[in-house]
């Protein structure tokens, strides 16, 4: 008895993206607040602080205040997080904008996209990142940046699971 050779209809990227959109968004995120450095790379990448706030299930603000030699910026992102391979472990994307001052050419401002990874170290209250923010820019002499960068937070308030979030959230 022989079986016929069965081709897939998906390619294997088709496939896995399937897999990572089915992850359960209940697990993802494990903090509410989160407060940290962001150590950029190439491409505009700088140094600075970030600020993560939830304000509904699964989706946070992001606040990055970045410098580097020749300017600084500011920019703020809403960013929506998944569970994947475990509660620890987040894939997120988002959109937002910003704007700053280069020594040179002034005043700049854009708009922002990201997708990045971040894990939630366990025991101690420490996450840390990975994020590729490309950017278009408007007033500035370049007019895309391809920036990529590590964060480390520190968790300042904890999500609250399990039996505190039910006697937190009775009537």
């Amino acid at each position: 008895m022989s079986f016929p050779i069965l081709r897939p209809s998906l390619p294997a990227w088709a496939v896995i993206a399937l897999l990572l959109g089915l992850a359960i968004p209940a697990q993802a995120q494990k903090y509410t607040t989160a407060l940290g450095a962001r150590f950029g790379g190439g491409g505009g990448g700088g140094y600075g602080l970030t600020l993560q706030q939830r304000i509904v299930n699964n989706t946070t603000l992001e606040a990055i205040g970045l410098a580097a030699p020749r300017e600084w910026s500011t920019t703020l992102l809403a960013e929506q997080h998944f569970g994947m391979l475990g509660p620890s472990l987040n894939y997120y994307f988002g959109a937002g904008g910003h704007a700053g001052r280069n020594r040179e050419t002034g005043p700049f401002y854009g708009l922002d996209g990201l997708i990045g990874a971040e894990y939630k170290i366990p025991i101690i209250p420490l996450v840390i990142s990975f994020d590729f923010k490309p950017t278009m820019e408007f007033r500035s002499d370049d007019w895309a940046r391809f920036p990529t960068a590590f964060s480390l937070r520190y968790i300042i308030v904890r999500r609250r699971t399990g039996l505190a979030s039910w006697l937190h959230n009775r009537p």
